[in-house]
């Protein structure tokens, strides 16, 4: 039921996307897996170019980080960034290109809905609200940042400890050195 979801929003996509399409017909027959944990799914792309849901082993695996939501939030190139793809080169760019560039045009779609002057109106409103979203999530990662930066003071630095460590093996070797001449003076 869930993997469902991915596939019919991904086919949704293709449809206005002859490009992509035709970039995949070329894999007709071929399974990839998505995992962004803890869903995971396996697609294969059809004669036409589009998504059905498989079963099996995937060739291509695409595998996401649990905070891909987040990252999501920074945009596609910090999600792209941290995923994992291993598999065949040519079918992984494949998949990789059409997934990246395919665009929803959200307008269009609520229009058909709500007519056009609405869905015009509503997809203003979502972009606004997706960019507060991600200028709360940017400025609250960089207000965590500098306060772990400017207070990281308080705690001794990684070249602080090792230079210490390093000063007391000096003193041990030392006072090591000094025992052994005073057990020869007694």
């Amino acid at each position: 039921m869930l993997s469902s979801a991915p596939i019919l929003a991904f086919n949704h996509l293709l449809k206005d996307a002859s490009w992509a399409r035709q970039r995949l017909v070329a894999f007709a027959g071929r399974r990839a897996q998505i995992s962004l944990p803890p869903l995971s799914f396996i697609l294969e792309v059809t004669g036409e170019g589009y998504f059905t849901s498989a079963e099996g082993e995937a060739e291509v695996i695409f595998s996401l980080p649990a905070d891909t939501p987040f990252l999501a939030l920074k945009g596609l190139e910090a999600v792209v960034k941290e995923a994992h793809v291993s598999g065949p080169a040519d079918f992984a760019d494949t998949l990789g290109f059409v997934l990246k560039n395919l665009k929803w045009d959200a307008e269009e779609d609520l229009s058909k809905l709500v007519g056009d002057l609405a869905a015009h109106r509503l997809a203003g409103l979502g972009r606004r609200f997706l960019g507060w979203q991600k200028h709360v999530f940017t400025s609250t990662s960089e207000n965590i940042g500098e306060y772990l930066r400017e207070e990281q003071s308080l705690s001794p630095r990684h070249a602080d400890l090792v230079a210490f460590k390093d000063e007391l093996a000096r003193v041990n070797e030392r006072l090591a050195r000094l025992e052994t001449r005073v057990s020869r003076l007694t």
